[in-house]
């Protein structure tokens, strides 16, 4: 099956690009764009206590994208993309290769991607098929593309942009998750979005995630400069509601409640501002994610790129804890320019109810972009925690996570 689907894109490309089948293609597809990635990546977990031994692992994601007019109507497009994530049996001490070994989220496999056409006229634009989707900061739809296999959902989509308004709907069969795992469902997504002026958009949207939750919520993010400072501003809230969306599909959540006996109602609340001065950044942020109350659930956003969210140590990846989660942070960082870019992160955790101290996170990264083509990035998580003594439940584990990346990207137009 790899070789199939790694061959499909390669025999697209090699058409594209040879006299003979060129023209035979003129009627078919026009104006083929190219883009590959190497992404070769080191990573080391521990997590303590926990019954297995710290994880390495090496793997290199491998990236093969061709997009390209379609018949030679205006506005129609296609895309395809198939990814490989591969060890090479180098360096296997994780699992799921090892069982001996702490998880890391890197499995080998290969898969299509992005499989869609596309259609576009006068602010309208409609997508079928298979298309990674990331809708404002991912806090709930992600492409979770930190993992060497990203995330992407099989959908009919369309979208309508009109002077400083977008509406998004779309209808989602199945989400294709970063490891092997492909959920069916019937899940509902409903975005709009009004740009007022620079310093405020808003953001107002309903994920219907089948057999979880509803997710309704309102955004506003706004940028302004008072003097020679720089300041960005996100506030957002949201409700964990009963699921409008249920049949016989699995959950999302492999624990979750059966469908027909799920209720939902937690909150969520963010609040984070960033000012810049220079090549200096400096930001703060608050937020919430309510405990269960009556429902099934505390408030979690299970199709969400959760590595970005609540600390890199992952503590907190797989679910909310039932009373909920409060995250305070504070960013430092500072633009060296062609020497790269560094970032540190402090987190406070702690629980929504019953004042539970759950631990706290450190986090730091140093990025440098090598040349036009190829990146370096150096990342590192300490989560400690304050649990006297550790659970199943994953903040109890004291946990170090380090990485060594380089990222090669290369786009030609064929």
């Amino acid at each position: 099956m790899k070789q199939i689907k790694m061959s499909l894109v390669a025999a697209i490309v090699a058409a594209t690009t040879t006299g003979a089948n060129a023209g035979a293609l003129d009627t078919v597809l026009s104006n083929p764009k190219l883009s590959i990635e190497l992404r070769p990546r080191y990573e080391y977990a521990n997590i303590h206590q926990d019954g297995t031994d710290a994880a390495s692992a090496l793997t290199v994601r491998t990236s093969i994208d061709v997009q390209a007019g379609l018949m030679n109507v205006e506005g129609l497009n296609v895309e395809l993309q198939a990814i490989s994530v591969d060890n090479f049996g180098l360096v296997t001490d994780y699992t799921p290769e090892n069982g001996s070994y702490d998880k890391i989220a890197d499995p080998t496999q290969t898969r299509m991607t992005q499989a869609n056409i596309s259609y576009a006229k006068d602010g309208f634009v409609g997508i079928v098929g298979r298309k990674m989707v990331g809708l404002d900061n991912h806090r709930f739809i992600g492409t979770v593309g930190w993992r060497q296999m990203p995330q992407s959902y099989d959908l009919a989509a369309a979208i309508y942009n009109y002077d400083k308004m977008s509406l998004l709907a779309a209808y989602v069969t199945r989400v294709n998750r970063v490891t092997t795992t492909t959920i069916d469902t019937g899940s509902v997504l409903l975005h709009a979005a009004y740009n007022l002026m620079p310093e405020l958009q808003l953001t107002a949207y309903d994920y219907m995630i089948q057999n979880f939750a509803d997710h309704v919520g309102l955004r506003a993010t706004g940028k302004m400069t008072i003097d020679d400072i720089a300041l960005k501003y996100t506030a957002e809230f949201a409700m964990q509601n009963d699921p409008t969306m249920t049949d016989d599909n699995d959950p999302i959540l492999a624990n979750a409640t059966s469908a027909g006996n799920i209720t939902q109602d937690a909150t969520y609340y963010n609040l984070a501002v960033d000012a810049s001065f220079q090549n200096y950044t400096v930001g703060v942020g608050y937020e919430v994610l309510g405990e269960k109350g009556s429902g099934n659930n505390a408030f979690y956003t299970p199709l969400a790129t959760l590595h970005g969210k609540n600390g890199w140590a992952d503590r907190f990846l797989t679910g909310t804890p039932d009373n909920g989660l409060v995250d305070m942070s504070l960013k430092v960082a500072y633009n060296a320019g062609a020497y790269g870019k560094l970032v540190g992160v402090y987190h406070n955790f702690s629980s929504d109810a019953r004042s539970i101290d759950y631990g706290t996170e450190f986090d730091a990264a140093y990025k440098m972009k090598v040349n036009k083509n190829l990146d370096l990035l150096l990342k590192s998580a300490w989560y400690n925690t304050d649990a006297s003594t550790s659970t199943s439940e994953a903040w109890t584990h004291d946990t170090t996570k380090y990485w060594v990346q380089f990222d090669y990207k290369f786009n030609a137009q064929l």
